[in-house]
Parts: C-alpha cells; structure tokens; sequence
C-alpha cells in the first residue's frame, strides 16, 4: 500500500509540474498575435458615448415587482435626467412615441436638457417626432441615418447648435441590435472606402463653417477577401416606442410598419418607456403575437398624440389624371427611365426601389408579372399607393409615403430588413444618383456645403454588388447642364464599384466594375452617340449591336 501512495505522490507531483504553466498569473498571458490590432485597452475605450461609465447613472431607476402602468407620460419622464441618450423609435412619424415626446418637452430646457437622441431620423420640418425638441433646445446631439427635408435642423447644424452624426440606416440597426445583445462590436461591409470610413463627414461646425468635430476613422479588416470596417454598439439610458397593444405585464404588439426600430431600441436600453395605443390585462394577448416581451419594457403609458402622415400620398383615381401628368417633360422622361428599369425587375425577383424615380419602376411591369418590392423600413411585398380609404398612418415607405401590402407580404423590423439587403438575399436593388463613375462608384446623399441629409439606407442598399444587382436611375444630366455620369466622382460616394446599370433619360450603359469601364448599350429615340458624348464626362465604349430603350 505505501508503494502504491508513493507512486501516486509522484503521479501527482508530474502531473502539478506540466499543468503549473497553465496556472501563471493573468498578468503574464500574452494574446497571440492573430488577434490582430484591436487590444484590450482599445475596446475599454471605446467612444461610443451611451456605452462609458459615466452615463450609468444617468438612467433612471429600475424597478421589479411594482406595477409597470403610469397615469400619464408626464409622471413617466419625471426622472430622465439632462445629458441622457434617448433612443426613439419610428420611421419618419410613423411609430414614433409623440406622447412621451411631448412629455419630455412640456420638462422644459431647463429641466431636461443637453440630450443626445438615437433614431434613424429627427421628426418632420413642420414639427412632430424629435424635431419638437431640437427646435426647443433640448437634444444636443444625434445619431441618425437621415435629415430628409428638415431645413430647420439642418440649419441648426450648420450654424453649430446641434451635433448630428451620420450613420447608414443598415449600421444604425444592427449598432442598436447588437447594444441590446450584449455584442460590443461587429464588421460590416457598409460604408467601406466612403467618408464613414474615414471619419471625414463633420459632427459639428462653427457659425463660420469650420469643421471642429470630425467623425472617428472605423478600424478596416479583410475577410474573404472583401473589405469590412468595425462599427460599435449603440445603447441608450431610456428608449421612447409606441406600440398597438400593451398589457399590463408589457408585452408589446407593432402594427405593420411602426415595427422599424421598436423592438431593438427596447432592447438596447436601460430603461424602456412605451406609450400604447391599447392597455390590455395580463393574458390577452396570445404568446404568438407578442413582438416585445415584457422583460425589456419598464414603465406604460396610455397613447395621446394622435397619429401624424407625413406625406399622403394616394394613387391616381381616374385615366385623366395620368392623361394630364403625362404632358409634362419632366415625367416623360421619368416614365421613360422608369420602363426601362422595368425591364430589370424579372419575374419572382424581389427588389429594393430607392425614393423618386426607381417607384416608378412597377406601373411598367407586364400583366400578370409578380415582383416582391422591399422596403427598407420593414416590408416585403409592398402594394400600390392606397386609395382615400386604405390610408394607414402605420403602413408607410421609406420615402415615408403612404402604401398598401400586397397578397403576402410580410412586415418586420429594421435589423431583418437590412439583413436581406446585407445578405444579399435581394436580387436588385434600385436608386438615384447626383453623380455615377465609370467605375460603377455612386454618388447619392451629399454636396458639401448645399445638400446635407444623410445617406439613409443607400450605403447598405450597395454593400454587396456581386449578390444584389444596383442599378441607377437619373437624368443624364443635373439642373444646371453638368455631367452625372463622369470619370471620377467628385461628390462623397455612397458605395465603390458597385453600379452595375445606369439608365438615364438618353441611354443605358452597362458597367464593369473590375476593370472600370462603360459600354454605351441602349440609346432613347431621336439621340445619337455624338450627343450622350457631348453630355458624358467620362469615357465609354460603344456597344456593336446597339439598341434602342423602347
């Protein structure tokens, strides 16, 4: 028996000798090299301003076991303290929380304010959603994708009241996404080789113009040998939604597309308060219609605001109407690009059709053709434009018109949506230009010191050409006579060579973005070659069989 203990004693002292190098102080751990250049230092700095330690505390108090109901919106916000990160839901007005909104504004600046808003846009110039509160002074930065028309903010940034940064639509969803999972970062090929990756595109200005806050260059990696750039994650202290139906325990039911950014925005913050249009007891709604379980949602209020349209739009009730509109140049020359670009969309395809022109697209697909149209704020088999009795404040597109659904479709949030465009699970995608290379680069949301208003969903829509066909749609030349389709861009690009169409209102070229060139394939009836060479910027072959766009 001592023998046996001896050897077992010796067993053991092998065994405690090979596994000590395990056991060395974490200090004396080096990560290997194949981690590449993001260390841990790097990632405890982040800059993300919602994620650092400091705006814990912000966050007002959370409670368990209580009731989650509150009497009104103003006893909601009571506790939201200046300097906080509200994210807030809603595409356009569409879904936006405006109880809660207007709540927070009846606060007053000088009792709420410094705020920095999350949302993929900032309300309607004529007032309603955040623009209630940057107008007031109280929102002191944004994060978003998108100004739209909003002259108001827009003037405000350039006169350096407010901060605003841009973010693709796409990246803002799968940021706020990945808050609210627990992910600290992730690599997306949006934005790549554009001023988002350089952090180029101004924060914040001077009264003079002087740019004094610059964005943050993102970190660049290769997989598969295609370029990607690091994006953080977005969390917020308080999430503003609006839902259709609320019970008492917080499950939350969306209607169509209020869907957009309620659901993760409820997820990426620390306290979420939702205004609902319909309180319901524990138990009515059935398990398989809830959208937002109860866990991420805190406090409830009854919805006051009325509903808002932002752009009512309805389809033509009689031929005349057509019959007037087809008079004016402008649209027949839109119609023409239009039924061209019809031509692109093939039977079973599903499509994305950016806002303007590319809507046109489907007035000009044959009898009887299916093509599933995705919108980037949650829909997959988009309708016509609705009749005066199918308007629904919820049902929208991302031009934040009015539409209607088609026989199966589907709705869902932002982070699926631009996951099928992403993913390239969409099979063409269609937008408009202010300038297009002959290296298929595209040139689609700003002019420096004019035009500032965000690139919305394009930078996702051309993230991956070699699955989603992008096409583009323009005038071969802008107002004042210059060039759209030219050598070498100018403008800042939404994507690189990511074109592979470029109909315009004289002719079509194909383009190839490997080796940088165009080919001249289809001209409009009465135009010759000398004159898309006359209006053309940039070099181009010309197809041997040449051939007419009608």
């Amino acid at each position: 028996m001592a023998a046996i203990c001896e050897v077992n004693a010796q067993w053991a002292r092998s065994y405690l000798f090979i596994a000590r190098p395990r056991l060395r102080p974490k200090a004396q751990f080096k990560f290997p090299h194949s981690y590449g250049p993001i260390g841990l230092r790097q990632l405890q700095k982040s800059s993300t301003p919602s994620n650092n330690s400091e705006d814990t505390s912000l966050a007002p108090r959370k409670e368990r076991g209580g009731s989650k109901l509150f009497k009104t919106a103003d006893e909601a916000v009571a506790d939201i303290k200046s300097g906080s990160t509200i994210l807030s839901a809603g595409f356009g007005l569409c879904g936006v929380a405006e109880t809660i909104i207007q709540a927070i504004h009846r606060r007053g600046v000088e009792s709420v304010n410094s705020l920095t808003a999350v949302s993929n846009n900032a309300g309607a110039a004529g007032g309603g959603g955040l623009a209630t509160l940057t107008q007031a002074g109280q929102v002191d930065r944004l994060i978003l994708s998108f100004l739209g028309n909003n002259k108001a903010l827009e003037k405000k940034y350039l006169s350096g009241e407010i901060a605003i940064e841009l973010c693709p639509q796409g990246t803002l969803a799968e940021r706020i996404r990945c808050g609210g999972a627990g992910i600290p970062a992730f690599f997306t090929p949006t934005g790549t080789h554009t001023l988002v990756q350089e952090g180029e595109i101004p924060v914040r200005l001077e009264p003079s113009g002087k740019v004094v806050e610059k964005g943050k260059p993102r970190e660049v990696r290769m997989f598969n040998d295609k370029q990607y750039m690091m994006e953080e994650a977005l969390t917020g202290d308080i999430a503003i939604i609006r839902a259709w139906k609320v019970d008492e325990a917080g499950n939350c039911r969306f209607r169509y597309t209020t869907k957009a950014f309620g659901r993760i925005m409820a997820q990426a913050a620390k306290v979420t308060i939702v205004e609902a249009e319909e309180i319901v007891p524990i138990g009515a709604l059935d398990p398989d219609d809830i959208h937002l379980p109860s866990v991420y949602v805190d406090r409830i209020v009854p919805a006051t605001a009325e509903k808002a349209l932002e752009i009512k739009k309805l389809r033509p009730s009689t031929s005349f109407e057509n019959e007037e509109s087809s008079k004016n140049d402008a649209l027949i020359r839109r119609n023409r690009i239009a039924k061209r670009a019809a031509k692109e969309l093939k039977q079973g395809y599903y499509v994305n059709l950016g806002v303007g022109m590319p809507t046109l697209a489907p007035s000009f697909l044959p009898e009887g053709s299916t093509v599933w149209i995705q919108s980037e704020n949650g829909i997959l088999g988009m309708g016509p434009y609705p009749t005066e009795d199918e308007v629904d404040p919820d049902l929208i597109n991302a031009g934040k018109e009015t539409v209607t659904l088609a026989p199966g479709a589907s709705t869902f949030d932002s982070s699926e949506s631009f996951s099928m465009i992403r993913g390239g699970h969409v099979d063409v995608s269609i937008l408009g230009a202010l300038q297009v290379s002959a290296a298929g680069d595209l040139a689609n949301y700003m002019i420096p010191g004019k035009v500032f208003k965000g690139m919305g969903g394009a930078m996702d829509l051309v993230s991956n050409p070699d699955e989603t066909k992008i096409v583009v749609t323009t005038d071969h030349v802008a107002k004042d006579g210059t060039p759209k389709i030219v050598q070498k861009c100018q403008l800042p690009l939404t994507g690189a060579r990511c074109v592979s169409t470029i109909i315009t209102d004289l002719c079509v070229f194909e383009v190839d973005r490997q080796r940088g060139e165009l080919t001249l394939t289809e001209l409009a009836p009465g135009v010759e070659v000398k004159d898309i060479q006359k209006k053309t910027d940039a070099k181009f072959h010309i197809a041997e069989n040449l051939q007419s766009m009608e």
